[in-house]
């Protein structure tokens, strides 16, 4: 035997036998996105159409201001109120049915809260004086609460995590939409058959939504998950601590500020300062409104899947650099004179100021784990209104009356834009 060949062994130790050659790994296929949930597209459409008769429920108020004013005798910040009265009861409303969602079927509840929201809206017409009306405001945000928390998260529930800002894209590119339809439909009516015809007309077919939903088909709670929710202390703590979450409520509240005060007084702006009617100025922040709106939410969807393929937080420096555009042509908006100025004015200003709306409630829920997203939203819901579109008209009424000048109370809105832009684009680099 050539010991300069052989190899010595341990008589306790078999030698190895001779090692294979690895075959060549071929690289993974790249996974395909998780197909939506059985129903997904149906339930989609169905919440769709209730976000837009949402707002075209909570604009109408905004176009015939002028009208139940007169008629109501009231001062400027008083006809503010009661949206300010709608909004903080829609936000205290929130975490209940968050946590209602945790024992009932979710179709059901918002089926209930579409319904009294929509009868809400419609009682306002037999509103005598300011309390009255204020009530029949306040009682739509009870029934919008139910809505607004739970459809975010049923949507959630029905695709998957890739394919959620593409979903809620189009779901949220129905607030321009109804908006719109508020101002238009709320300043047409008005102008012909007065504001009670108005918030009956649009208030109603909310009926007919309502039983749509109820039939619809409930989705299993995020892929099988077992978790359940935590309590609202222990999600409290976990919200602020979650530094993608703060980023994008925060800016989110000043963005907020800036379109509950641009929507609920930028037509009596147009009617005082340059002189239209209530149609006119219905109709022109009424196209503005659906043609920038639905434009910038959809560019703002399929821009941010864009992005995320090629930058960190995509999400937050789209929302970002839109809202410093928009800022800047708010300003225009308030300064242009003539007709066509304005609606070109007002339309690229609602371009680049909805392009955040898909983006950011993506992030938030991708943010945090399937069992907090109901919490979540009903924090930020809270939040966004709480400091946001509860305050702003009354604040530019207050400053309204004060002053006696509502182009110097209108200039909160650029600012406020400004502010949203910043903590996005500081939350893009921070995290």
């Amino acid at each position: 035997m050539n010991s300069a060949t052989s190899t010595p062994t341990h008589p306790l130790i078999a030698p190895s036998p001779p090692v294979a050659p690895s075959p060549p790994v071929a690289p993974s296929p790249p996974v395909a996105p998780s197909p939506p949930v059985a129903g997904a597209s149906r339930a989609l459409l169905a919440l769709t159409l209730l976000n837009l008769l949402n707002y075209v429920d909570r604009y109408v108020p905004s176009a015939v201001k002028e009208l139940f004013k007169a008629d109501l005798h009231l001062t400027d910040a008083q006809t503010s109120w009661p949206l300010t009265a709608f909004v903080l009861v829609y936000m205290v409303s929130s975490p209940v049915f968050g946590s209602l969602a945790d024992k009932w079927p979710r179709r059901k509840v918002i089926a209930f809260g579409v319904a009294l929201w929509s009868l809400a809206t419609a009682a306002a017409a037999l509103s005598g004086n300011f309390w009255t009306f204020l009530l029949a405001r306040a009682l739509v945000g009870v029934g919008e609460a139910a809505y607004a928390t739970l459809s975010p998260a049923v949507i959630a529930d029905f695709y998957a995590p890739e394919r959620r800002n593409r979903a809620l894209t189009w779901f949220y590119a129905a607030i321009p939409v109804g908006a719109a339809i508020g101002f238009a439909a709320g300043g047409l009516l008005g102008h012909h058959f007065g504001w009670r015809v108005a918030f009956v007309a649009v208030g109603l077919p909310g009926l007919l939504a309502a039983t749509w939903v109820w039939n619809l088909h409930e989705p299993p709670k995020i892929q099988a998950e077992t978790t359940t929710p935590p309590s609202w202390a222990l999600a409290l703590r976990q919200l602020a601590t979650n530094r993608t979450y703060v980023y994008a409520v925060a800016g989110y509240v000043a963005v907020t500020f800036a379109s509950g005060a641009l929507a609920d007084w930028y037509p009596t702006f147009l009617a005082r300062h340059r002189g239209m009617d209530l149609a006119q100025a219905g109709t022109i922040v009424g196209i503005g409104t659906v043609v920038g709106g639905l434009a910038g939410t959809l560019l703002g969807g399929y821009a941010g899947d864009w992005l995320a393929k090629r930058f960190a937080n995509p999400y937050l420096l789209l929302s970002g650099v839109t809202m410093v555009a928009a800022a800047g042509l708010a300003t225009v908006a308030l300064q242009v004179q003539s007709a066509t100025a304005v609606l070109a004015a007002i339309v690229a200003t609602q371009v680049f100021l909805w392009c955040y709306n898909g983006p950011i409630n993506a992030l938030i829920i991708n943010s945090v784990p399937n069992s907090m997203v109901p919490r979540a939203f009903a924090v930020s819901i809270l939040a966004i209104h709480l400091f946001g579109d509860a305050i702003s008209p009354p604040i530019v009424g207050l400053i309204a009356d004060a002053t006696g000048d509502l182009t110097l109370a209108m200039t909160a809105v650029p600012v406020t834009m400004a502010v949203g832009a910043m903590v996005w684009l500081v939350g893009c680099r921070r995290i």
